[in-house]
């Protein structure tokens, strides 16, 4: 999709071309099919499958936050399922080594001639969807084996080098109300997460559906809808959404202001930090913004999309000081209260 021009602060946006109006009711199709096809399993969390999807279709990783039960492991299996991608789990347990998720390299010896050579045995991450259960229960060592593999799609082995096939998308899980036997998450490893979703409970007529629909006879089966080849054309297309230099400006300004003693300060936000984001956080607003302005039909991205970003894309990443815990302010406080704070501008 080629930018559009004189866009500038407009919140309406160009005509489109025939080609621009293909690409989004393409998208928007896929969507809705996507979602129609995880209803007959999933019900209800709205919201959480159209953040995955936004994460997906930007190439981008998940943390969700949930109490045990609440339907993390069976969100991720469906949409895998939907897409038509390789599905892998790993339970994050204290013992787990890194050669446990990336693979290691054994000795074998042939048959045919008695030499033995190395092979490379590849572990669950040479997948298209993998679900890190519990990532927390494992040590920051291990934890680390993901990191390569998140940021640069490929795992490092000895002296040898693996890419890994496209799409790859990371799912990790973590449970909120039990600290026992955990590792915090580094910060390094937190900032390798586009989004931290928070996974609620259901609504009572929801938990009656599910109730219904889990304790009977007959239980829901999602079938593909898009393969990988056509998963990967839609997340280039999305790349492709033009935006305003003024809604990026509005995007890059909303991650500074969390920036204790680099911004001006803001009442009930920097008392509060002792780190704001980085410059991550602006690259996935935006990218995210994208993806949600295409998936709603739009062909260019306006500020309502980049707020509709910025709580699962900055509430990791604040660092929040002992005047956070001694107020009970968390930091979806402070991500509102930013964006009330940060004009929009043009």
């Amino acid at each position: 999709m080629e930018p559009p021009k004189n866009t500038e602060g407009r919140t309406g946006g160009p005509s489109p071309s025939n080609e621009d109006a293909a690409i989004v009711a393409r998208l928007r199709d896929a969507r809705a099919r996507v979602k129609e096809e995880m209803a007959k399993v999933v019900v209800g969390q709205e919201q959480v499958i159209d953040h995955l999807l936004v994460a997906l279709l930007c190439r981008g990783h998940v943390l969700m936050l949930g109490v045990p039960g609440v339907g993390k492991t069976l969100m991720s299996r469906t949409l895998s399922r939907t897409l038509d991608m390789e599905f892998r789990r790993i339970q994050f347990t204290p013992d787990l080594m890194p050669s446990d998720i990336t693979g290691m390299d054994i000795i074998e010896e042939d048959a045919s001639t008695g030499r033995r050579k190395l092979e490379f045995l590849p572990g669950p991450i040479f997948a298209n969807f993998l679900l890190a259960d519990e990532i927390n229960r494992t040590p920051p060592k291990t934890q680390a084996a993901l990191l390569q593999a998140m940021q640069e799609n490929e795992v490092t082995i000895g002296r040898r080098t693996y890419p890994l096939r496209p799409p790859f998308f990371v799912v990790a899980t973590q449970n909120p109300i039990e600290m026992e036997g955990t590792y915090p998450l580094p910060e390094a490893q937190l900032d390798r997460f586009m989004f931290n979703l928070k996974v609620k409970y259901p609504t009572i007529p929801e938990e009656l559906q599910v109730v219904k629909g889990t304790t009977g006879t007959h239980t829901g089966q999602a079938h593909p809808i898009l393969k990988a080849d056509e998963l990967i054309r839609l997340q280039d297309l999305v790349r492709g959404v033009p935006v305003a230099d003024s809604v990026m400006l509005y995007a890059v300004r909303l991650v500074a202001a969390s920036r204790p003693g680099e911004s001006k300060a803001i009442e009930g936000v920097h008392k509060y930090l002792l780190y704001g984001a980085s410059p991550r956080a602006s690259q996935y607003l935006i990218l995210g913004a994208k993806a949600r302005a295409i998936l709603a039909g739009k062909y260019h991205v306006d500020f309502e999309d980049v707020k509709a970003q910025a709580g699962p894309v900055l509430r990791h990443r604040l660092v929040l000081n002992f005047h956070a815990r001694a107020d009970n302010v968390d930091a979806d406080a402070i991500v509102r209260r930013l964006i009330e704070a940060v004009r929009q501008e043009g």
